[in-house]
């Protein structure tokens, strides 16, 4: 399992947007992705322009097919219209099996 965790700081009057077309258009397009076991997008309650998305797919290749699929093509234009300051980062599941004593 591959955890991409992306960051979105909104500009605030565009927040309401931004969560509308993530429901809308994004998640189901990624949904729906060979590989991606889920997503959820996250709105900080303290600081409502910040939003946190985490996507979980099987493998990394598994996420690189999803990023050059016609799919990430539709989000990324879907999105463009939304002002925000984006953060990207790739975890991989710890084994937690591995770690017990």
């Amino acid at each position: 399992m591959i955890t991409r965790m992306i960051f979105v700081k909104v500009a605030p009057e565009q927040v309401k947007e931004a969560i509308d077309d993530w429901k809308k258009v994004c998640a189901p397009l990624m949904i729906s992705q060979a590989g991606c076991t889920s997503e959820e997008l996250l709105e900080c309650a303290r600081v409502l322009t910040n939003l946190f998305l985490c996507l979980i797919g099987k493998s990394q290749e598994a996420i690189d097919t999803y990023r050059s699929s016609e799919a990430h093509e539709r989000v990324k234009h879907g999105t463009r219209g939304i002002k925000a300051e984006v953060v990207v980062k790739t975890y991989n599941v710890v084994d937690n099996e591995k770690a017990r004593p």
